[in-house]
């Protein structure tokens, strides 16, 4: 169990001017003023966490592929209705006050994670922004008018007859004389000053309706800024459990290569694939990653020890079975001696399928299990061509990988420009739309949903439902 001192140590109990209400969760926004003081099990913390970091991972990844503010909608709701679901109160569900309280939890132990850096808080604070803009912009409208009133945002309505002396039917639209207009300090709306909506007068701004979401964005952006850099001057004085360091870790890493979902724990994949059937198969659906695992290997008739290791967990989920596996190991070492076949690799190969040792059935590694271990050194195959490679060995790789599928040197530019920001799983996913534009795939489209590539192998099964569509097969349910 978790202590209610781990989730506390991010903000005071109470802000001023927040309306009490006898729910504990009374609306589906929430400027998040209240920690959780519940005890909670190791599993729901980390849970809750990933699944909401899986939503801000996107998030992040839709501002490296510039897109636009509607088009990241489009593709975030989906997400969110996935694996962050939020009904508003007039959905009358029974699991209404249990979305909340994994929001609530989420969000907390996140601000943990975040909280250990400047750069990882701009990156945090700018995805829950953008996350409680799209809320915001989804909520039932009397919901969110209530969810308004709950709150003292410390602003005035100007009166008719401030409005009369500052709107003038040469600036603005005699209709607009009848709107309401909120009167706020001029450095709380930066955003509207810069793009001229506003009508400034002695250190005032005075926001139309229309822009007044604008003063509750920055107003949430404000208070989590501040609150989180209380939590990291707290941070070093909490009595941390050692159970939580890993954990609040792996998740601190999230934002740079996504969080696969249910990839990251599937242990067995589609039947019927044989060693004979990996070099097309490789052609044609591989990831860069593991493209270029299996041309070392073709090359030099061997992998090191972590090259077979990500190579081979990846082959088992994508449905090579134990005595498959053993065949094309075995084929693939044509220089080596039985002997030495048998006595240092095939008991390692039946390792890996739970056949030996512990047993474990073990599971691919996920992009941020390649990105964020084991670092390849000299000889080594194994790794993110994304993040291992340089730029000039980079882009020569993909192209000698994917010019027969449609990449050309003209992409390499934008393709570079995501590797250069270090969205590694961003670019993977842009060689996979333009690999898969003659299967339909439009840019922004991603695996599916607009979703990017989180696990090598979701890469490859997704490829193979796209070619199997193609061909007639059918429909076909992607795996997972």
């Amino acid at each position: 169990m978790i202590s209610r001192r781990e989730l506390q140590a991010t903000s005071k109990d109470a802000k001023p001017g927040v309306v009490q209400t006898h729910s504990k969760y009374p609306f589906r926004l929430n400027f998040y003023d209240r920690p959780p003081v519940e005890e909670i099990t190791i599993e729901q913390f980390e849970t809750a966490a990933l699944d909401r970091l899986r939503v801000l991972a996107e998030i992040e990844s839709c501002f490296a592929r510039n897109r636009t503010f509607e088009e990241m909608g489009k593709v975030i709701v989906g997400i969110w209705d996935k694996y962050l679901p939020l009904h508003s109160s007039t959905a009358h569900l029974e699991r209404l006050e249990e979305e909340r309280r994994k929001d609530h939890i989420g969000h907390f132990v996140l601000r943990l994670a975040f909280c250990r850096s400047e750069d990882l808080r701009r990156r945090f604070v700018k995805a829950e922004t953008t996350l409680f803009k799209l809320r915001y912009q989804s909520d039932d409208h009397n919901e969110r008018e209530k969810f308004l009133k709950s709150r003292d945002f410390d602003w005035v309505v100007a009166s008719p007859e401030e409005i009369q002396d500052l709107i003038t039917p040469t600036s603005y639209d005699p209709a607009s004389k009848s709107s309401t207009y909120y009167k706020v300090k001029w450095t709380r709306v930066p955003d509207l000053v810069e793009k001229r909506k506003v009508v400034l007068k002695g250190g005032m701004a005075y926001v139309p309706a229309a822009e007044q979401a604008s003063i509750v964005y920055q107003e949430f952006q404000r208070h989590l800024e501040k609150d989180l850099e209380a939590t990291a001057k707290a941070l070093p004085r909490l009595d941390e459990d050692t159970r939580l360091i890993p954990i609040l870790d792996n998740l601190s890493k999230g934002f740079q290569a996504g969080i696969s979902s249910e990839w990251a724990g599937k242990t067995e994949g589609q039947e019927g694939l044989t060693a004979d059937m990996i070099d097309e198969m490789a052609y044609k659906h591989y990831p860069a990653c593991m493209r270029n695992l299996h041309m070392a290997l073709r090359r030099d008739k061997h992998l090191k020890h972590f090259g077979r290791l990500q190579y081979g967990l990846f082959l088992k989920v994508l449905g090579l079975s134990i005595d498959e596996a053993l065949a094309f190991w075995r084929k693939a070492f044509s220089t080596m001696q039985d002997d030495k076949f048998n006595k240092e690799y095939r008991y390692n190969i039946r390792h890996s399928y739970g056949l030996e040792g512990k047993r474990a059935n073990y599971a691919a590694m996920s992009c941020q299990q390649i990105l964020m271990s084991h670092e390849p050194g000299s000889g080594d195959s194994h790794g993110c061509p994304y993040r291992h490679f340089s730029a000039d060995n980079l882009q020569s790789a993909l192209l000698t990988m994917y010019s027969d599928h449609g990449l050309t040197s003209q992409d390499m530019p934008e393709i570079m420009h995501m590797v250069k920001q270090k969205h590694y799983h961003v670019a993977c996913t842009r060689v996979f739309e333009i690999t898969h534009a003659h299967q339909g795939v439009k840019k922004g489209e991603g695996v599916g949903g607009g979703e990017s590539v989180t696990h090598p192998n979701q890469y490859a099964a997704r490829s193979r439902e796209l070619e199997k569509k193609e061909n007639g097969d059918g429909d076909v349910v992607m795996q997972g």
